[in-house]
């Protein structure tokens, strides 16, 4: 089951006197608190806070939250997560979130082959890449681009793949 509730980062430390704080952001495009209004200190969705502004320094978010308006009160946030409502997120057709990709089971777009398990996604500078666990204890990396990853399904929890020649060829 997917989680209502997504973890978007961890609050590090206050920042000023007017009770902002510091975000470490989990997520791929922290600019995305522009456009959310509310944020949860909790994973099940009874503790929203309205955010009341988002800035950046040194590339990480500010966050202003409605009743926190001394440094005082802010400290009090200190190694809280902040959690998003994952309809807040916006996402463009064909993005996914993360931790709904872990644990798709992997098979061969063409002969319907069970490869294994998604259970890690790696980000790097052009593509991600998608770590499955082979039936073997084997793991193995896909690129994840439009040529390999044909299909997500996330409601079936299913990932449907056409490896590029050779990407596999440690298999016997």
């Amino acid at each position: 089951m997917r989680k209502e509730y997504i973890e978007a980062g961890k609050i590090v430390t206050t920042h000023g006197i007017k009770g902002e704080v510091k975000l470490y952001p989990w997520c791929d495009d922290p600019d995305m608190f522009y456009d959310i209004e509310t944020v949860y200190l909790d994973s099940k969705g009874t503790n929203p806070v309205k955010l009341q502004g988002v800035r950046y320094a040194k590339n990480m978010p500010l966050l202003k939250l409605e009743g926190f308006n001394s440094i005082e009160e802010a400290s009090k946030l200190r190694d809280k997560i902040v959690y998003v409502h994952r309809d807040d997120i916006p996402m463009e057709e064909g993005e996914y979130l993360i931790q709904d990709l872990i644990g798709l089971k992997v098979i061969d777009a063409d002969k319907d082959t069970v490869y294994g398990e998604l259970t890690q996604v790696s980000p790097t500078g052009a593509n991600d890449v998608y770590h499955i666990r082979f039936e073997d204890g084997k793991e193995r990396l896909i690129p994840a681009i439009p040529q390999v990853v044909l299909e997500i399904d996330l409601e079936s929890n299913v990932m449907k793949i056409r490896p590029l020649e050779g990407l596999f060829d440690d298999e016997d």
